[in-house]
């Protein structure tokens, strides 16, 4: 799905692609279209992506270790949007908006960031340069298509069915670990010994590594939610330093790649605002009752523009760039 988006993006935004070559499994015929033509998809060979000047890495983290490295160190950039590197020592974990600076031509393969902390990384990074953030809470309400095409056809043979017939129907190709039609459940990804989902822990991780701050404090709990397409976080933030809701508010209207709402009315949603969107959307900023220095938000984004594929072109335009 990230791919799909991708290409549309590189023609939309008329990146300066001379010639592209589109790569699949290779276990089956396959072509994309861009610009007009058809464009048959072959296996991926080193030698092959060898030939391009970027190569993007849509793909498992399997494809991405075995290409990605040898490509870099033969000049070639490779923006992964895979999972592998991204806490690897030494390969910038990059949100345009946030940390661009990490993109320099010494290091030519660059991670792009799990799509459910990008908002928060993008809508609290100027508030976090500004007044510090040493603890931050989250709950977040994910979109079924974090989860795949597989889950995006769950939710809708759910519905289907139980418009149908009254019930949520039992789908024999179950992509997600529950019904998920009229139904939430706090788990994205497996659980480890302590009970964190591996989505939990990929937030805290990856967080810390783009605010270069291994100290800070995350606790996350994932949900996934019936809604196909758009992210949304509920989010807790202390600051390190006194401040007021009016300046926070202040930076948050300042900020890079966001749009906050201050009327509390105003908030967004993933139905009206997460839809193929590179902008995060935030509201209904209030202090919170838990102690004089944390405050509460709201932020919604589209998981597979700014949360994958346009984070990756924009990765790729900073490129193009230097």
């Amino acid at each position: 799905m990230v791919g799909g988006e991708l290409l549309g993006l590189l023609e939309s935004r008329r990146f300066p692609v001379g010639e592209l070559y589109p790569f699949n499994s290779g276990r089956r015929a396959a072509s994309v279209a861009f610009r007009g033509k058809k464009l048959r998809c072959a296996a991926p060979s080193l030698a092959a992506l060898r030939k391009a000047d970027l190569v993007f890495f849509v793909s498992t983290d399997e494809v991405a270790a075995r290409f990605a490295p040898r490509l870099a160190a033969a000049g070639v950039w490779c923006v992964d949007d895979s999972s592998y590197f991204r806490l690897a020592k030494g390969v910038p974990l990059v949100i345009p908006e946030v940390n661009g600076a990490e993109l320099k031509p010494s290091r030519r393969l660059i991670a792009g960031p799990n799509c459910t902390l990008t908002g928060a990384a993008v809508a609290l990074a100027r508030v976090k340069e500004r007044f510090g953030v040493k603890e931050l809470r989250m709950a977040s309400y994910q979109a079924v298509s974090g989860a795949g095409k597989g889950a995006m056809a769950q939710l809708e043979e759910e519905l289907r069915g139980y418009l149908r017939k009254g019930a949520v129907p039992a789908v024999k190709d179950r992509r997600l670990p529950k019904p998920i039609a009229f139904n939430v459940f706090p788990q994205v990804g497996g659980f480890d010994a302590a009970g964190n989902s591996s989505e939990e822990n990929k937030v805290a991780a990856e967080l810390r590594k783009i605010w270069s701050d291994g100290k800070l404090k995350i606790s996350c709990t994932a949900v996934r939610v019936p809604v196909l397409r758009g992210h949304s976080l509920a989010v807790w933030f202390r600051t390190s330093r006194p401040c007021s809701a009016a300046a926070v508010a202040r930076e948050l209207a300042r900020t890079p790649g966001l749009k906050f709402f201050a009327r509390p009315a105003d908030y967004p949603t993933p139905l009206e605002h997460g839809l193929r969107t590179g902008i995060v959307y935030a509201g209904r900023l209030r202090r919170a009752a838990t102690a004089p220095d944390e405050f509460q938000l709201w932020i919604v984004s589209d998981n597979l523009y700014k949360g994958a594929a346009l984070n990756s072109v924009q990765i790729a335009e900073r490129i193009a760039g230097l």
